[in-house]
């Protein structure tokens, strides 16, 4: 594949369903199998980084499955001549080692943008520190996700460092990274990240082979099954050799003829009875007072009762500039009910009154049971 398109035996192959070859892969490096395992932990994570960059944009994030190779540093920067931010984060427990997750310059600044209240359409021209800070911010909330993916899927607690992020132009910065040197063989796990319609673009986690290799142990151990417990062996029971004679029936062998002669007694068919259905007394739920539920014990347990006039969202620039005098706008309408909450739980609806100066409340609404029961869960 040159200049990122398909050659022809190239589309060929897939079209075959053979996988096809990169000039940058060194397959003697990482096994079928251990590729198909990073795979499966990098379609799980980022998955799940996906989701925390979503909620932190307030924009849909789609992250595809990636595409693991192994290459070295010196072909990334010969395939990629870009500059990137490159966010480099250590495993201080669980796993021995760090990874980088490279993202390009332009998709950086569009996150930026969106991360201090922008839209994305204009963002700003050059990283600068304010909006490396708020990246910075973001990435790390991705790879906590990850690493809490990775905990759940190792069955054993992961923890990363602080991430550390600088701008590197691949196509004129000399060194990277001191993680790895520029032709030591690494793996290069590519994702298709889309941010809506501001984001086509591609990012690359980078893994030194040992930290691949402890990742794809950690998931075959995690997965491998327990070994079944050795089977204990038990010795058949003794024959029981049969008599060769019969013995004469004597005053102990009495009683045993009697009680084999109950039993054919019993086998026996007995004679017609008249057999009719069973008849109960209808069930009446019977009511429940308060000293059957013990409802009296905790009648004297004191509530926080709440009444919410209304919500809204604000960005911290927002929160920051109010000063008195300041007029926030709440998501309730003028005369909308406004809600009771006892604990914290959503149980009425109301209108606020004034009372000899002081504000109530009149309940217009009690919620049914079902509902107050979701509002617990």
């Amino acid at each position: 594949m040159s200049d990122g398109f398909l050659t022809q035996e190239e589309i060929d192959a897939l079209l075959r369903g053979e996988p096809i070859s990169s000039p940058d892969e060194t397959g003697d490096a990482l096994s079928d199998i251990e590729v198909d395992a990073l795979g499966e932990i990098g379609n799980i994570s980022m998955g799940s980084a996906a989701t925390t960059l979503s909620i932190l944009l307030a924009r849909r994030v789609s992250i595809t499955t990636p595409r693991v190779i192994c290459t070295t540093l010196n072909n990334i920067k010969h395939e990629f001549p870009l500059p990137y931010l490159v966010i480099e984060v250590g495993y201080n427990q669980g796993i021995v080692g760090s990874n980088m997750l490279a993202i390009r310059e332009r998709d950086a600044l569009i996150i930026a943008d969106l991360m201090m209240g922008g839209d994305g359409s204009n963002p700003a021209p050059a990283l600068d520190e304010l909006a490396a800070s708020a990246v910075t911010e973001a990435m790390n909330q991705m790879m906590g996700s990850v690493a809490t993916a990775m905990s759940t899927i190792f069955k054993k607690k992961v923890d990363i460092t602080p991430p550390i992020s600088s701008r590197i132009d691949f196509a004129s910065d000399a060194v990277v990274t001191n993680m790895v040197a520029g032709d030591e063989p690494i793996a290069r796990v590519s994702f298709r990240m889309e941010v809506e319609d501001l984001i086509d673009s591609e990012i690359m986690q980078i893994l030194p082979l040992s930290v691949a290799k402890e990742m794809v142990n950690s998931l075959l151990g995690a997965v491998q099954p327990p070994a079944p417990p050795p089977s204990k062996t038990t010795p058949p029971p003794p024959a029981v050799q049969q008599p060769m004679y019969r013995e004469p029936v004597s005053a102990y062998s009495q009683p045993l003829a009697a009680a084999q002669q109950t039993a054919v007694n019993r086998a026996a068919p007995a004679p017609n009875v008249t057999v009719q259905p069973v008849q109960f007394a209808p069930l009446k739920p019977a009511a429940l007072t308060a000293a059957d539920t013990n409802i009296s014990l905790i009648m004297d347990v004191p509530l926080q009762v709440t009444v919410e006039l209304g919500r809204t969202r604000k960005l911290i620039r927002d929160i920051l500039e109010l000063a008195p005098g300041s007029i926030v706008e709440l998501d309730k309408l003028a005369g909308e009910p406004v809600d009771i909450l006892v604990n914290g739980k959503l149980i009425a609806k109301g209108e606020v009154v004034v009372i000899d100066e002081n504000f109530g409340v009149r309940i217009t609404e009690i919620l049914n049971p079902i509902d107050r029961l979701n509002n617990l869960q």
